[in-house]
C-alpha cells in the first residue's frame, strides 16, 4: 500500500557491524512494501544539520547486508552542541529546517545511547523520531540486546581463544583490555566464552588483592599462566568510592561554579585513569611473580562483517521500524524482545544504561565455574 511519506535515516555515535543491514532492513521494506521515500543523512546529526544527504533506492542497498560499518558514515556530534569552524553551536533550528526542506515525516535515528538522548531532543524541538537501537557495549536501556554486540562478542571471544597459547607457552599472565566504559557485558560474555580466569567489569569493583591471590592460587595448582579479561570502565574499590562520591557532589552543587568545580575533578579522574589496566598488569606482575602482558584489542572490536545473529537483528529490527512508520506511530524505539520487537517510548530510553546485574545468570555461571570476579 503506498503510504507517500519521506523518512529520513541517519547513523550516529561509534560504528558497529550492523548498521548497514539496519538501513537496509528499514529501506527495502519502506522502500518495496510502503512505497516511501527515503532521505539518508551523512554523518549522523551533522549531515542532518548541514543538509549533507544520500538519496536511497534500492541501488545503494544491493549488498551492503554483509557490510561492516555504515555507508552514510557516522559522528558524534551533537544537535545542540556542534562543532562549527572554531565554535560550537546549537543547529537544533538548522535541523528543523533542512527536515521540512525535504518534507519529512519522520527521521530514523540509528545509534547508542547518545543517539537516543539526541533523537528525544530532536522530538522536543517538534520532530517526529523514531530510532533503532545499536552498540557493542549491549547497554541501551529497554532492549534485550542491541546489533553489533553479538559481532563483536565472536571477535573478543577469539581474540582471548588466540592469546590462551601464548599465555600457555610463555607461562605469563595476559591481561586483555575490552570495550565497556560503564557496562561489562562484552567483557563478561567474552571472558566466560573464552574461558578466562578472572573477569573484572564497571559493575562489580575489584581489590588486586583479590585478583592476584586468584592467580597465585592457580600457580599453586601447577597452572602457571592465567587470562584476565577486563573491561575499559572497570575500577578498584577505592576508585570506585571516589568517582561516586566526585558524582554526587557534582550531583548537588547548588550553584554554577560548583557544579562546574565538581566537573572538572571528574574529567580529571577519568583522565588519571586512562591508563588503569596498564597499571594492573604492572601491579599483577609485581604481586605474583608472574611475566604479565597487555592486549588492548580498542577498535578491533567495532569492525569487519556482522554476525549472522547481527544480521538479522537489524533486518527484523529495520523491518519493524518501517511498519511503525507507516502507522504513523512514531517517538519510539524498536526495541528487541524475543524473537519479536516492542515499541519503547524514547523517553524511557533516553538517559538511561543496561548495567549489569550483581546476580544476573552471566555473572553467577561465572563464579560457578570458578572464574574470579575480583571482589572475594
Amino acid at each position: 500500500m503506498a503510504s507517500g511519506q519521506c523518512i529520513g535515516v541517519l547513523t550516529s555515535g561509534g560504528d558497529c557491524p550492523g548498521l548497514n543491514a539496519a538501513i537496509r532492513g528499514l529501506g527495502k521494506a519502506a522502500i518495496d512494501q510502503f512505497e516511501m521515500s527515503v532521505i539518508g543523512f551523512r554523518d549522523g546529526f551533522r549531515g542532518l544539520a548541514l543538509d549533507r544527504i544520500v538519496r536511497i533506492t534500492g541501488d545503494q542497498l544491493s549488498g551492503i547486508l554483509t557490510d561492516g560499518g555504515t555507508f552514510l558514515g557516522a559522528s558524534r556530534d551533537k544537535p545542540h552542541k556542534m562543532p562549527i569552524g572554531e565554535r560550537t553551536e546549537d543547529m537544533t533550528d538548522a535541523i528543523v529546517a533542512t527536515y521540512q526542506r525535504h518534507g519529512l515525516d519522520c527521521v530514523v535515528c540509528i545509534g547508542g545511547g547518545g543517539t537516543q538522548k539526541n533523537a528525544l531532543r530532536l522530538q522536543d524541538a517538534g520532530l517526529n523520531v523514531v530510532s533503532l537501537p545499536k552498540t557493542i557495549d549491549n547497554d541501551i536501556a529497554k532492549t534485550d540486546v542491541s546489533f553489533g554486540f553479538d559481532t563483536a562478542l565472536g571477535i573478543a571471544t577469539e581474540a582471548i581463544d588466540r592469546l590462551h597459547s601464548t599465555a600457555t607457552s610463555h607461562h605469563r599472565i595476559i591481561v586483555v583490555e575490552l570495550m565497556g566504559h560503564r557496562a561489562g557485558w562484552l567483557a563478561l560474555g567474552a571472558g566466560i566464552a573464552g574461558g578466562a580466569d578472572v573477569i573484572l567489569i564497571p559493575e562489580i569493583p575489584y581489590a588486586i588483592e583479590h585478583v592476584a591471590e586468584a592467580i597465585n592460587a592457580r600457580a599453586r595448582r601447577g597452572k602457571r599462566f592465567s587470562i584476565v579479561a577486563v573491561a575499559e570502565g572497570t575500577m578498584t574499590v577505592e576508585q570506585s568510592k571516589t568517582i561516586n562520591e566526585l558524582a554526587a557532589a557534582k550531583s548537588s552543587a547548588e550553584t554554577k561554579d560548583d557544579k562546574k568545580k565538581a566537573s572538572q575533578q571528574l574529567a580529571a579522574f577519568h583522565h588519571e585513569h586512562v591508563d588503569h589496566t596498564l597499571k594492573l598488569t604492572h601491579q599483577l606482575e609485581e604481586m605474583t611473580g608472574l611475566e604479565s602482558r597487555l592486549t588492548i584489542l580498542g577498535h578491533l572490536q567495532r569492525g569487519g562483517t556482522p554476525s549472522a545473529a547481527d544480521r538479522l537483528l537489524a533486518t527484523r529490527l529495520g523491518a519493524t521500524c518501517a511498519e511503525l512508520l507507516h502507522e504513523k506511530q512514531y517517538g519510539y524505539m524498536v526495541a528487541a524482545r524475543g524473537d519479536g520487537s516492542e515499541a519503547v517510548p524514547i523517553e524511557e530510553v533516553a538517559g538511561s544504561k543496561k548495567l549489569v546485574p550483581a546476580d544476573h545468570p552471566w555473572v553467577r555461571a561465572a563464579r560457578s565455574v570458578g572464574t574470579s570476579l575480583g571482589d572475594s
